[in-house]
């Protein structure tokens, strides 16, 4: 049926909202608020490594992120509480007419601990996602935040020809701007290809840590065995740590095996893998 060039088309989209909060109550921490609107939302809460930790998995139902969804999460972390916060599997973001938002909010509070460990995001040709990101720390707040993104899908020969992806990320302490950067890749862009860009790699990953760590630990990081191209660089009061690899899992692997020796020199606590990273 042909419709009359000024009929609006009608395109279903979904806005999804979750805010959760934390507290510590003795040497438990609780969840004090889970609150959702739409498709988005948190499974069970478990302790797999004692009821210090807190372990939420955010599910997203309808399984990927179409042209004008947008997806708002407010995460809360009190004073001397810890929160870890992962995914069941990779985000994707569809080919889309118009653009797809994330918006993340995580705040920090003093003596309090926030582990932002997603999966990967995957990224279709000819998608627009457009992704912002604020972190705000008070006092002594720690923080262990990555992202790894996959652009296309080489998996099936897919390369991120159009579309783009366009993300902003802020972390604050006390007010004070600890780390801010931008990015926007545009499908088929010469960036993709350039040794100055991506170098002809589809995944790019970053793991922040908040704290300084000893020479002896930083070389022992960068001589981690991986499939990838990376490296670290410690600034003040922050380790930063970026790869490209050919594959998401690739990427992962190296996220992990610094996670293994980053948490317990930082965070004071042995890296435990969450069950859910295993099915």
């Amino acid at each position: 049926m042909n419709l009359p060039a000024n009929t609006a088309v009608f395109t279903p989209s979904w806005h999804a909202e979750l805010e959760l909060a934390y507290a510590r109550f003795g040497d438990c921490t609780r969840p004090v608020q889970r609150r959702h609107k739409g498709p988005l939302r948190v499974q069970k809460h478990l302790y797999g490594e004692g009821p210090q930790v807190c372990q939420h998995i955010i599910v997203h139902p309808p399984g990927g992120i179409a042209g004008g969804d947008r997806l708002d999460i407010d995460v809360s972390v009190g004073a001397g509480a810890w929160a870890q916060l992962t995914s069941p599997g990779a985000a994707k973001w569809y080919r889309a007419a118009g653009p797809a938002y994330q918006q993340l909010n995580l705040q920090v509070a003093a003596g309090a601990t926030l582990e932002w460990l997603p999966q990967e995001t995957i990224v279709y040709s000819a998608a627009q996602a457009e992704l912002s990101t604020r972190i705000q720390l008070q006092g002594d707040a720690r923080l262990l935040y990555w992202d790894v993104v996959a652009l296309g899908r080489p998996a099936a020969d897919e390369r991120f020809a159009d579309g783009h992806f366009q993300s902003r990320l802020e972390i604050v302490r006390d007010g004070q701007l600890l780390w801010h950067e931008r990015q926007r890749v545009n499908g088929g862009d010469g960036l993709l290809d350039s040794p100055i860009g991506l170098a002809g790699q589809p995944v790019f990953a970053t793991l922040l840590i908040t704290g300084e760590i000893t020479e002896d630990l930083l070389q022992r990081c960068r001589e981690l065995p991986n499939r990838v191209r990376g490296d670290l660089s410690q600034l003040p009061g922050l380790l930063v740590a970026r790869c490209l690899a050919s594959e998401a899992l690739h990427a992962r692997e190296w996220l992990l095996g610094l996670w293994q020796l980053l948490r317990p020199a930082l965070l004071g606590r042995a890296a435990v893998a969450p069950r859910i990273w295993a099915t």
